[in-house]
């Protein structure tokens, strides 16, 4: 009895023609699965597609709501940014990913997990890390930096290699945007993108929504709620959040919201440019803010930056299944237990425009905020405060002048 792999696949070109590569190289009986984590008509097709390529069973496994319960909420929660601009959209998915697939090998008896990530990309990190620490006795395969036996250099060389296998696909060799969808986003690299000095070529290029150019001249008004952080409903029907995430989707797209051109650095050394689609992403994150303004005091928010900080380096570099993430998720969802209330915003054109947020545990005061004294605030106690925020700046002059030392700050 042949010994089983589970391949990670796609229904693309590379992992069509990783089908008889398999077989071929090491006589493995090949069982194919396909984890949906929302990417939608992409799906269509793929069971016949992986039969006639040599797969002996197709997996196709839907776990949207939990990519959005598990790995999308803490990440919003924690409002996790890569470099300041990435939404972590491909780096979320790929531990629920590889999760699945080690739930598929275990339920198959496989000796081996096979994935077709580049030897370029940061994707080969994501998932081996995560069966790593799943499933430490299971073999990975990475066909691309396999290269004395995997020699398809190009798309014409993986369509002759499938043809010379009896797989004739509709697959084209001309070139196209290399691209990864899920519901959170869709990512974009390639072509003109390969040239940071290129204007993104916008009409051609987006998925998921017009550019602002293009997005309607009339504003739209959108409410959301929050409970403990967590998404609930979205203009006043309540959903979960994989809906929730839809919703904003349609209403990001229409107005030309969450398109980011970012040049990041990969975990392997060396920078990318890409661009993302993010429409609902964009939005939820931007909500959840909102409402952390009125609720989080002063000294939790600087903290929890960091935090969030720490979070998306921890998701970009393949780290989810670490003491370390559970720790900083640990505490980003300490400080959600207040974050309820409403938030409620304009799309206009590529922005979200603030049009006001309540909550039941704001931390706001109108009379300390109020430029007319209140009762909760005497002026005169500034006095004493300033005089002791202030001392070890008084002392350090004072000091420089004892000593007749230059203070660089007096002309």
């Amino acid at each position: 009895m042949k010994e089983k792999v589970v391949l990670a696949y796609s229904g693309g070109l590379d992992t069509t023609a990783i089908i008889p590569w398999l077989k071929e190289n090491f006589d493995y009986d090949v069982v194919c699965c396909c984890i949906d984590c929302g990417q939608g008509n992409e799906l269509d097709g793929l069971e016949e597609r992986a039969k006639l390529s040599g797969a002996s069973k197709l997996y196709i496994e839907d776990i949207t709501d939990e990519f959005c319960d598990d790995y999308i909420v803490p990440c919003v929660q924690a409002d996790a940014v890569y470099e300041n601009k990435y939404l972590l959209g491909t780096s979320m998915a790929r531990p629920g990913i590889a999760k699945k697939l080690v739930e598929i090998a275990r339920k198959e008896g496989a000796v081996a997990i096979c994935h077709g990530a580049t030897g370029k990309g940061n994707d080969q990190i994501r998932f081996e890390l995560s069966i790593k620490a799943l499933a430490p006795d299971i073999k990975i395969i990475a066909p691309w930096r396999m290269t004395d036996i995997w020699t398809l250099q190009s798309r014409e060389d993986e369509i002759d290699f499938c043809k010379a296998h009896g797989i004739d696909l509709p697959f084209a060799a001309d070139s196209s945007y290399s691209r990864d969808r899920n519901l959170w986003h869709i990512s974009h690299e390639g072509l003109e993108l390969e040239d940071p000095a290129n204007e993104p070529n916008y009409d051609h290029l987006l998925v998921l929504g017009v550019t602002p150019e293009k997005a309607p001249d009339e504003g739209e008004y959108v409410t959301m709620t929050f409970e403990k952080g967590v998404p609930t409903s979205v203009n006043g029907e309540k959903m979960k959040v994989s809906d929730i995430i839809r919703k904003l989707n349609e209403l990001g797209g229409k107005h030309g919201i969450g398109i980011i051109d970012i040049v990041e650095n990969r975990v392997v050394g060396m920078k990318s440019r890409g661009v993302y689609e993010t429409p609902g992403g964009t939005i939820l994150m931007e909500a959840h803010r909102q409402l952390e303004e009125l609720v989080l005091d002063r000294a939790t928010m600087e903290t929890k930056k960091d935090m969030g900080n720490k979070l998306a380096q921890i998701v970009y570099e393949g780290k989810w299944f670490t003491p370390l993430r559970e720790a900083v998720q640990a505490f980003v969802e300490s400080t959600q237990e207040y974050v309820t209330g409403e938030v409620k915003f304009k799309l206009y054109k590529g922005n979200i425009i603030k049009a006001g947020t309540t909550s039941p545990y704001s931390l706001y005061s109108e009379s300390l905020a109020s430029f007319t004294t209140g009762d909760l605030y005497d002026h005169n106690d500034a006095s004493g405060f300033i005089t002791l925020f202030g001392l070890p700046l008084k002392v350090r002059a004072m000091k420089f002048a004892e000593n007749k030392l230059e203070n660089k700050y007096i002309d």
